[in-house]
């Protein structure tokens, strides 16, 4: 998928998805999905972090080339920020925001950075446009998981 498309379908994506967030109310956020899942307000802030660990990667890939990243334990991650107790309208904006500037930066990737090579917490290297894709896949998944159960309508990104 060339890259101009992937940011336009994100950009949609994202506008819908907050468009349904701004719907929800706190105790859809809150509400325990049983033992041991995030609630969705984890879950969106998991998103978040990862749209925050992505950009440095995407940009780090865009501007040197080749990148060696570390992972990240999100399960610490989430525990740490307290995703779960803060305020839905917050975290909607900062994801909101941080994915629409993330869709930006997929229009702009110059094309012969998109075969970058990018090592992330030593795992086998991946291309800049896999790591992209990946993202818009991973964030997905966890809006599937937000809006389950949930009569929510989405353009979601046709991915290759």
């Amino acid at each position: 998928m060339k890259m101009a498309d992937l940011s336009r379908s994100t950009t949609l994506m994202v506008a819908d998805a907050s468009g349904a967030f701004r719907r929800m109310g706190v105790g859809d956020w809150t509400r325990s999905r049983g033992d041991g899942a995030w609630t969705r307000l984890e879950i969106l802030g998991h998103l978040i972090d990862s749209a925050a660990n992505n950009h440095q990667r995407f940009v780090r890939a865009m501007a040197e080339g080749d990148l060696v990243w570390p992972g990240y334990d999100q399960e610490a991650m989430v525990r740490a920020q307290q995703f779960g107790r803060a305020a839905p309208p917050l975290l909607i904006s900062l994801w909101e925001s941080f994915n629409l500037y993330l869709a930006r930066l997929m229009a702009i990737v110059p094309e012969q950075r998109l075969g970058a090579l990018c090592v992330i917490g030593g795992a086998e290297a991946v291309t800049l446009e896999f790591l992209i894709t990946d993202y818009v896949a991973h964030m997905q998944h966890h809006l599937r998981q937000i809006f389950e159960g949930m009569d929510v309508s989405a353009r979601w990104v046709k991915l290759d």
